[in-house]
């Protein structure tokens, strides 16, 4: 036997073993129905909850001048329906840091490592999957929100650049949940980690303006990453254009999460689990 042979690297094929991860990835999915649910479940019941319940007393704060109720639920509807459709991008990263747990717990990643497999596939894979997964949940979620009365001005543009936007968070904030769930001890552990992202929406302007906030509290919504993710997707969706420092903001904290997120994740992969 040659020293080739040996190699688990021999013979990879970094395209082909890549596309076999995402369909690996995929078929997962539909196996546990209960955790591709969960992605789209839960941003849907936000939705619900906050413009049902609390929209038409809310939607008088963020849209001066409309009266609480009925046009308070609309003006609500309008406000809150890009941080509903992050909170399906972070749902859908969740679920990457629990399946790249149980195949770090399970011993199959170790299984790959002595296989003929490109090692960038064993990550790339599961994550192109997710923005699959992510991409369908935004456009469940944001189905929903048409049929309950949200009328975006978007243009043809604004939604090919909405689409972009959208699959590069997700992107980012995958390899960021990857490595998460490297990092974990037990499959449950994976599944809490993460939920410190969707804190994020909550403490940024997806929910209330922020300049109705404390300063303190002000300061850290105004600077933290979701904000400006925030802030481009609803201007991308009203047709009104996004501030160009905020959206080069906004990018910027997609590439730089993205690049830590895949540098932490690869260097845990390469490490023998202990």
């Amino acid at each position: 036997m040659t020293t080739a042979t040996l190699t688990p690297t021999a013979g990879a094929r970094p395209v082909a073993d890549t596309l076999t991860m995402l369909r690996r990835n995929l078929l997962r999915a539909a196996r546990y129905p209960g955790l591709t649910s969960f992605t789209v479940g839960i941003p849907i019941a936000l939705l619900l909850l906050f413009v049902f319940v609390f929209g038409g007393a809310f939607g008088a704060g963020v849209a001066p001048g409309v009266a609480p109720g009925a046009d308070g639920r609309a003006a609500y509807l309008d406000y809150i329906t890009p941080a509903i459709l992050l909170f399906a991008v972070v749902g859908a990263a969740q679920s990457v840091a629990i399946t790249a747990a149980m195949d770090a717990t399970s011993g199959i990643m170790a299984r790959f490592k002595t296989m003929a497999i490109s090692p960038a596939s064993v990550l790339g894979g599961p994550v192109l999957g997710t923005v699959v997964q992510g991409l369908v949940a935004v456009l469940v979620v944001l189905a929903l929100a048409l049929a309950l009365g949200f009328r975006p001005g978007a243009g043809p543009l604004d939604w090919l650049a909405l689409a972009g936007f959208l699959t590069l968070v997700t992107f980012a904030t995958s390899w960021l949940c990857v490595a998460m769930g490297l990092t974990a001890k037990s499959v449950e552990t994976a599944s809490n980690t993460p939920m410190m992202l969707t804190a994020l929406p909550f403490l940024g302007s997806g929910f209330v303006p922020v300049e109705t906030m404390p300063s303190a509290v002000r300061w850290f919504a105004e600077y933290q990453p979701f904000t400006p993710v925030i802030e481009t997707t609803r201007a991308l969706l009203a047709g009104t254009g996004p501030d160009a420092s905020t959206t080069l903001l906004a990018l910027g904290w997609s590439a730089l999460i993205g690049v830590l997120g895949y540098v932490w994740a690869r260097a845990l992969y390469r490490r023998e689990r202990r």
